[in-house]
């Protein structure tokens, strides 16, 4: 975290950064993307703003309960907020005009009471504390609190392009740290506060910033050059870029997604990345799938999920989500693994993904396919904890076809 207070724009910024996602319900990204257009941050202080920001997010009620406001009242009370927020790091308040001071005697009081209550003190609401209890029962602590913790940042070295090993060595000569991840091949773990976007080695597809868990899922493809290969959730494309490597550019990679601003974007990766076997297509509806029947040797399935492995990246989305919306999410799951799955070809494997931690959407849905469909058999799955790994929390199982069904 920081060494030091925030400046007075800087903490302006951060309070503007929580409002609008927190009273306008816009994405962190998004908000960071709105308040940063148009200024000349230097970028260790916009990684200094964005730290914040995302700590607040991460243990909202926490830092609200310590400075004794609630969170719609930010817009207003920000300064109260930010000052508990500093005190809590043991930091010099920030020198703010103007700004709402918070007691030490009571800080020190409600900071006491915050600890005796686990999950106020790892910044999580009512709702996802009694799904985690509910879920994953004595394992939910330790993941709770490691979801309360900053994210690392990870890239995905680009195996077209390069080996790790040389990724290290042009990333250092433009003055960017890194080590290698041992437990994942392509990985290597960003060291330095480093404007790694702006780096020539970004800029000729040498690299992917893509979180060590998610490179594993890919990693499970095992797909192989030559294949028929469809990543049929794709989005904006981490995961296919990684298994064109995989496939060293031979053989078709179909990523497919029902949103083409996603697509367009996984078009201009690809070229950077020089994946240049990689086809994109739009899902406009059930016919797309059935044209692709029993043709694929690999289908990934990554689906749309809750996202509760990923928050302490997306720490907006626990203030934004509700236990309602889960039921439509695991009934969504259910749908894409019996229609996508008819892709698979006789001998082909299906890949079933998310980044959740809960088996509602992982192990228990894989288990309900399977009962549904005799024609497929279970392989293997693994479950990337947040707390074992320090990586995000993903799920993934692999099935093959062994008929026509």
């Amino acid at each position: 975290m920081l060494n030091a207070p925030l400046s007075a724009s800087s903490t302006e910024l951060v309070i503007n950064v929580l409002t609008m996602v927190l009273n306008e319900g816009k994405p962190l990204d998004r908000a960071y993307s709105h308040h940063f257009s148009g200024l000349k941050l230097a970028p260790a202080e916009q990684a200094r703003i964005t730290a914040v920001a995302g700590d607040i997010l991460r243990r909202l009620n926490l830092y609200c309960f310590l400075a004794d406001i609630k969170s719609s009242e930010i817009e207003r009370l920000g300064t109260q907020l930010l000052n508990a927020w500093h005190m809590f790091h043991g930091l010099e308040l920030p020198k703010m005009q103007y700004a709402l001071k918070v007691e030490q005697t009571d800080f020190d009081q409600r900071l006491m009471e915050a600890k005796q209550q686990g999950a106020l003190f790892d910044g999580c609401p009512e709702w996802l504390d009694e799904l985690g209890q509910t879920q994953i029962g004595d394992k939910w602590p330790a993941e709770r609190a490691a979801l309360a913790t900053p994210p690392k940042r990870y890239l995905r070295t680009n195996l077209l392009k390069g080996t790790r090993e040389e990724l290290i060595k042009t990333l250092a000569k433009e003055g960017v740290q890194t080590k290698v991840v041992e437990t994942v091949d392509t990985a290597v773990e960003v060291m330095s506060d480093s404007a790694l976007f702006r780096t020539e080695a970004f800029k000729n597809g040498l690299f992917e910033q893509q979180d060590a868990g998610s490179q594993l899922v890919a990693t499970a493809v095992d797909a192989k050059p030559g294949m028929r290969v469809v990543d049929a959730c794709a989005g904006a494309g981490g995961k296919t870029l990684s298994i064109a490597a995989q496939m060293q550019g031979k053989g078709r990679l179909l990523a497919m997604d029902v949103e083409q601003w996603k697509l367009d974007s996984l078009k201009q990766r690809a070229r950077r990345a020089a994946a240049h076997n990689i086809e994109t297509r739009i899902i406009a509806s059930s016919k797309t799938i059935k044209r692709l029947k029993l043709t694929a040797d690999r289908v990934l399935l990554d689906v749309p999920c809750s996202g509760l492995g990923v928050l302490k990246r997306n720490p907006d989305a626990k203030w934004r989500d509700t236990p309602e919306r889960l039921p439509v999410l695991v009934q969504l799951q259910k749908d894409i693994l019996r229609s996508y799955s008819r892709m698979v070809k006789v001998d082909g494997i299906l890949i079933y993904a998310t980044c959740s931690i809960m088996p509602q959407e992982n192990r228990e849905q894989v288990d309900l396919f399977l009962a549904n469909n005799p024609h497929f058999v279970f392989l293997d799955d693994e479950n990337i904890s947040v707390a074992e790994s320090g990586f995000d929390g993903f799920y993934l199982a692999r099935m093959q076809r062994t008929a026509e069904g």
